[in-house]
């Protein structure tokens, strides 16, 4: 792609969240929504394949359809409160509506189907912008409107942990398996967020960590299923030694930076006598943790039959940057010491 076309276009995808950070108008939020999708979707078509072009597609209606619901549901709400003010929710109508359409949004169960498809039509570089910078703006107006229908939330959450478990189990294709992973740390944050918005925030932040760690491994691996996973020791054994320690993170096995959010959270939730969804929640992160484990078993124990022991495949040397696969990898692996400090940041 053309430089000077991929700078338009990640400038783009940059203005239109700053837009909706920016913005207490539903209007303004809108249409910088409408311009993040936008700007994705050449970068998404920009291989020239059947299955770019069908995740293109797929994304493209399903953002367009969320859009719609968004704008009906804030006209709506203009029309019964005579408010356009994002904060200034107050009828329940609305205020669901705009919870569920930015739950299309982001891929939260029951409206997650789209989420895996698509990621798998995708290349590791656009897929890791999907799963992380695109789920900023919702987020944004998901915390500002702050949802007051505590069992409808309870429910994305819930239902949102256990597909993003069930979904990945019997999965070999790594992308997919991480648009499952997504879907249930999503599933996490929102469980949590009528409570602690902060708290909220802190799981997003770790999540982003975590997933941009995982997906850049993989695209210097240059892998994209379990089979290439497997013989990728023979590539970069470094890599490959660190890699199951970042799966793990992401399981949420301490001591690693992904127990931190899940540990609040169920804290959190028993404080809130939630006991029960927190046991539920708890149980359904050792569904993610399974197909984590079979990742990690398929790159560390297993010797892949498809080469010679002992010799590197040739290669050309990767132009890739190693410096954020670093930094990300030290901040997924290395950061649970400091959760007294975030516990702190968070009761101020």
């Amino acid at each position: 792609m053309n430089p000077y076309i991929l700078a338009t276009l990640l400038f783009g995808l940059g203005l239109g969240t700053t837009i909706t950070f920016a913005s207490s108008h539903w209007l303004l939020a809108w249409m910088g929504l409408e311009m993040n999708t936008l700007a994705i979707i050449p970068l998404m078509a920009q291989h020239h394949h059947p299955r770019a072009v069908e995740a293109t597609t797929k994304y493209f209606l399903t953002q367009a359809t969320a859009a719609a619901m968004l704008l009906f549901a804030s006209t709506t709400n203009a029309w019964l409160t005579g408010q356009w003010d994002i904060q200034q929710m107050s009828h329940p109508l609305p205020l669901t509506l705009i919870t569920l359409a930015l739950a299309l949004k982001i891929g939260l169960a029951p409206v997650h189907s789209w989420l895996p498809e698509v990621l798998q039509g995708l290349d590791l570089t656009t897929g890791l912008i999907l799963s992380t910078w695109q789920k900023l703006a919702p987020f944004a107006l998901l915390l500002q409107i702050q949802p007051t229908n505590p069992a409808l939330l309870i429910m994305l959450g819930i239902t949102s942990t256990l597909v993003g478990g069930w979904g990945g189990l019997n999965q070999t294709q790594l992308r997919k398996i991480l648009a499952y992973s997504s879907i249930a740390h999503l599933g996490w944050m929102i469980l949590i967020l009528q409570f602690s918005p902060s708290l909220t925030l802190l799981a997003l932040l770790t999540y982003l960590i975590m997933t941009s760690s995982t997906f850049l491994v993989f695209k210097l691996n240059k892998s994209t299923n379990i089979n290439e996973l497997a013989s990728s020791w023979t590539k970069a054994p470094t890599l490959t030694s660190l890699a199951p320690l970042i799966l793990l993170s992401l399981g949420g096995l301490p001591p690693l930076t992904g127990f931190m959010p899940k540990w609040l959270i169920l804290q959190e939730l028993t404080k809130q006598d939630l006991a029960p969804t927190a046991t539920l929640a708890a149980l359904t992160a050792l569904l993610s943790l399974y197909f984590y484990l079979r990742l990690s078993y398929a790159m560390t124990l297993t010797m892949s039959p498809n080469n010679l022991t002992g010799t590197a495949p040739w290669r050309l040397p990767s132009s890739q940057l190693t410096l954020p696969v670093a930094a990300s990898t030290a901040a997924t692996l290395l950061l649970l010491p400091l959760a007294p400090a975030a516990v702190a940041l968070l009761t101020l």
